[in-house]
């Protein structure tokens, strides 16, 4: 009896030694990581419907874990602790160094790799479309033609005859699965976020203004391209407000820059020949809003446009700093443009 006792001991400890180095994570070879570097990552895909054992075999082959073996009878165990649960399908991120238990709970629960994508204030449609072409996302022509299919039946909130949605992609840090990258999964995140975010904004004070939420998100946007310093965002405003007002042209650089695709820079403003060029986005020429907004405004522009800061000014123009000298009258406007020009020919002397 003790004879029996003490070889079932000696067989209990071996299977559990064995269990042990197979699961465990694999080692760095000699020329692999070093304590202070990141951890070897390898991407498995895995495929709709594949079993646990040839989900096995693959990470096996794919030096990810020690063995195909130890990870069946995990997947027994996993597949008797969770009834109808199971591995699932996609793209993820793994390390070998992870403990086999704690990789096939990943695939358990479906942490698939995730690929983050930021998106700032101000950027156009053709910004983000360049973006996401140059990250390697999809290509800029499938992008901005996924923007003019107008989803009004996932978001029946959208303004009516919309060209594009432009302004309308929440300017944000996103994440996406690396296994659904397309124009239409980013779009509809983006819109989701300006649902989530943007819109109970302007629904808690749709009361107390008098813009639609077309004429809101474009005046935003028009803020957003002007307001370089946060300090100045309520006062620009104001300015806009004022100017709408009384009827006055709004006189917006980068309406202009919009409606003839071009970018002006300190060393290269706009010159008269383009402030003078017909186009529905000329703000100089034509009065009131333009038809749509010219780029992603975020909340601080957004609330901003709700609630402009109380000025009498009625102008501003650019120091090249990223702040503004503002104006009552013409006349001090276009002394404070003579000076900012004085100034500058001044300095490249």
């Amino acid at each position: 009896m003790l004879v029996t006792i003490a070889i079932l001991g000696v067989g209990a400890w071996q299977g559990w030694n064995w269990w042990v180095r197979s699961s465990a994570p694999v080692e760095a070879s000699s020329g692999g990581d070093s304590p202070d570097s990141p951890p070897q990552l390898e991407i498995v895909e895995v495929k709709p419907g594949s079993p646990g054992q040839v989900i096995g075999r693959q990470l096996e082959e794919q030096g990810v874990i020690r063995s195909a073996t130890a990870w069946n009878l995990w997947t027994r165990w996993l597949s008797r602790q969770n009834a109808g649960g199971g591995y699932k399908a996609g793209i993820y991120q793994l390390s070998p160094t992870q403990p086999m238990q704690a990789i096939a709970e990943k695939l358990w629960n479906g942490e698939v790799m995730q690929l983050d994508f930021t998106i700032p204030e101000g950027w156009t449609l053709k910004d983000m479309a360049q973006y996401f072409e140059s990250e390697g996302f999809f290509s800029a022509a499938e992008f901005l033609a996924a923007t003019k299919e107008i989803p009004y039946a996932q978001y029946p909130w959208l303004p009516d005859n919309l060209p594009h949605l432009e302004g309308f992609l929440y300017p944000d840090t996103y994440k996406l699965r690396a296994d659904d990258i397309s124009a239409e999964a980013v779009i509809k995140q983006m819109l989701d976020q300006f649902e989530r975010v943007a819109l109970p904004t302007y629904q808690q004070n749709a009361s107390s203004t008098d813009l639609s939420l077309l004429e809101w998100v474009t005046l935003a946007s028009i803020v957003e391209k002007e307001s370089v310093v946060a300090s100045e965002r309520g006062l620009i405003a104001g300015v806009f407000t004022n100017r709408l007002e009384k009827g006055m042209k709004l006189g917006a650089d980068p309406t202009v820059e919009y409606g003839l695709g071009i970018k002006q820079t300190a060393d290269r403003p706009l010159t008269w020949d383009q402030v003078e060029t017909p186009s529905p986005y000329n703000t100089y020429l034509n009065p009131g809003l333009p038809p749509t907004p010219i780029a992603a405004p975020g909340i601080p522009s957004l609330e901003a446009t709700l609630n402009p800061e109380e000025t009498e000014f009625l102008y501003f123009v650019a120091r090249y700093d990223g702040t503004h000298v503002f104006s009552r009258t013409l006349a001090e406007h276009e002394a404070a443009q003579d000076a900012i020009w004085d100034r500058r020919e001044a300095e490249q002397q």
